[in-house]
Order: structure tokens, then sequence, then C-alpha cells
């Protein structure tokens, strides 16, 4: 498939038909699933030159191109490569701007499986990484090395949600000739724009809102024209290749993506200010309240907000908050988010560039697709376990 041109048509648009064209399926209105290996050749030149568009299962499929294909359309990149996980796609867009001996710099606020990435395997090629405060902005600047290859940055911040100020930072970055990786799981393109705010690859955990049924796992990688073909032969070198079937379940969740997002968006806010008026809460970490000290960088460069948001609590025993989480009926205790379900869990950031100021413990909520009442009463009756507890 060549790339799409979307002219005017609107996000919302283009999540329904990118990557899709159904008079050449025999007018199907879905992309068929394509399970392959072996692709065959009709000439010795098609095989040994790479003159046919598929050439191994591995590589490239029909199936694989139309999802790539629509992610890059609504990402607006040059180049768009799938992976079999969301930690996977982070590791792949570091590995396409750094080499042994390069310097990374990475947001203190980072997913934790990506810093300990950073921490136990990059280190092991001669890759040296330094955590900065997320707050920083274009005063990152102050950290370059002349060996400094890539700026690693999350907004908002994994558990603790901070807004980071993306366009000061590519400025500066590009200014130095140094790439600028996001992860851009929490906002997807529909609510932030990456490319269009100077990020070289953006990177999402497609598990999350792209799937949206917490049925399968997914990464995708958007490079730059400057980052494609680094992009492109590091993911081919890799050998990093995706399943169809789990293919197939993207492609479907992205269909309704923009709907679900905005059920998400429009519940999360509810839920997030309901709880800003409990006397057990401390704070709110929600980039859209009017409260949160990065709402005005999120008003001035997003267009929405998702489900997931932190919650600082006032201190209080363990044993209240597990008697208030343990007993929840609709607010599950796992890992991931983004599906249609709402979640709970603990959590316990690590942070090496500035300390983290909190007193009480920190939970995040995800919330879902369930009726925003029906939560509010769960989350209810769960305030009421934690001050029995107590």
């Amino acid at each position: 498939m060549s790339k799409p041109s979307s002219g005017s048509r609107r996000p919302d648009t283009r999540i329904v038909t990118a990557g899709r064209d159904p008079f050449s399926q025999n007018g199907a209105v879905n992309p068929p699933v394509y399970h392959a290996s072996t692709i065959l050749h009709r000439t010795v030149d098609a095989l040994e030159n790479e003159t046919q568009a598929y050439t191994y299962g591995r590589n490239l499929t029909p199936t694989i191109e139309s999802l790539q294909t629509a992610i890059r359309d609504l990402e607006g990149g040059e180049h768009t490569v799938l992976c079999p996980s969301g930690l996977q796609a982070c590791t792949l867009a570091i590995l396409s701007a750094v080499s042994a001996g390069d310097h990374l710099l990475v947001t203190d606020s980072i997913y934790g499986p990506t810093r300990r990435f950073c921490n136990r395997t990059l280190t092991r090629f001669g890759v040296t990484t330094t955590y900065f405060d997320p707050n920083a902005g274009a005063a990152v600047e102050k950290l370059f090395r002349p060996n400094t290859k890539a700026i690693f940055v999350e907004s908002p911040g994994s558990l603790t949600f901070e807004i980071q100020d993306i366009p000061a930072i590519a400025e500066c970055a590009h200014a130095n000739d140094i790439a600028v990786i996001l992860d851009n799981t929490w906002a997807t393109p529909l609510f932030f724009d990456a490319i269009g705010h100077g990020v070289d690859l953006s990177v999402m955990a497609a598990t999350k809102y792209v799937v949206g049924h917490s049925d399968a796992l997914m990464g995708t990688v958007t490079a730059s024209a400057r980052y494609a073909r680094q992009l492109k032969d590091t993911h081919h070198n890799l050998g990093i290749s995706v399943g169809p079937d789990d293919v197939y379940l993207a492609q479907r969740g992205l269909r309704t993506m923009h709907v679900r997002m905005r059920a998400h968006e429009t519940a999360a806010l509810r839920v997030a200010r309901w709880l800003e008026a409990r006397p057990e809460v401390a704070r709110v970490m929600h980039p859209a309240l009017e409260s949160d000290p990065g709402h005005a960088i999120w008003k001035r460069d997003f267009r929405g907000s998702s489900g997931l948001f932190g919650v600082e609590l006032k201190p209080c025993p363990e044993k209240a908050v597990a008697a208030m989480l343990e007993g929840y009926e609709l607010f599950g205790m796992g890992w991931s988010w983004g599906g249609y379900e709402s979640l709970v869990i603990t959590s316990h950031p690590l942070r090496t560039a500035v300390p983290l100021k909190a007193q009480g413990p920190l939970l995040r909520y995800h919330i879902g697709l369930e009726d925003t009442d029906d939560l509010l009463a769960d989350l209810e009756a769960g305030f009421a376990r934690l001050n029995e507890a107590r």
C-alpha cells in the first residue's frame, strides 16, 4: 500500500478509513488476516532482489501493512512498525537512535520496565543513561554531552502524570542533533500530535487504547522522515514480527478508539473531580484538572485526556488501603489499562533525579466504560472500608 493522502479528513474519519481498501479485496470491509511465513516468488529476480511487495511473512504481509498504514496516517509520520508489546516498542525506538558509547537522557517519570532496560541492558553495550526532572523543559539542555544522541520523554509521566514541555525539549534537542523519543500511550495521536510537536520517534503501547479490550499485546513505533530508515532497518535486523491474529484484534480495536477514548475521558474527569473532594485524598494527579501543575501545558498542546490518572491518599495504614482495594466490586487489581474495565493498582514510582514528594500511599486508576454512578458507588464503599480499617 502506498502512503494515503488523507487531505482535510479529521482524525475520527481517519481512524475509520485509514489502512482499508475494501474493493481491492472483493468488497470486504475489513482487511483479510494472512497467516503466512513462506511467500512465493514467480521469478528469480523477484526472489533474489526482493522486487515484489511481500517477500517473507516476518517482513510484511497485507495484514501487517494495513495496520501500519493506519497508524502511520494517524501519527502523521513517515514510517510505522509493529512490535509484540509496548515495552518492545520502547526498546526498539531507543535502539534505533543510539549506538555503543552514546549517551541517553530519560525522564525520571519513565515507565518502569523502560528504565530497567536502560539500566540492565543498554549498559552492557556501553550506552549510558542520565535521568532528568520531568519538569525541566528546555533546561534539559544543561545535561547534554557531546555524545548525547536521544532524549526519551513520556508525557504525562508514568504513575505520577507530570506533563512535559515537548516542543521546548524538541527545539533544543534538534539544535544539537539529538533525537526525541516519546511514549505517547496515554494520549495516542488522537489527543496529542507527537510528530507535529517535534517528536522523531513516537511510541505507543497499542495494548492499551488501540486494542482496547484487554485481549492482545501490541506496540507501535512511528518515525519522522529523519529517522524512518534507522527505524525500518533496526526493526528488520532484530527480526521483530507480530502474529496476524493480534494484528487483526488491533485493527478491530482501532476503528472505535475515538469513541471509547472520549467515553474514558468524560468518565475519568468526573471521577477525578469527585476524588479531589474526598477528605481521604491529598491530591489527584490528572493533567486535565485545573489544579494540576501541568494543566497549562496540557491545555496548550493536547486535544483531550484519557482514562488513566493517579491519586495520593493522605497518610494511612497499609491494611486500610488493602481493605479498600480488595473489597472493590468493579475496580479490578491488575497490570495494564486501556480496556473497557476499570482497574486500580498501588504504585511505587522509582525516582533517581528528583525526590518524589508524596506523604501518603499512591494509587493508579483506570476508568473504564461502566456506568460512572456505579463506579462512584464502588469508590464510596471503598473509602468506608478504608476508614473502618484505620
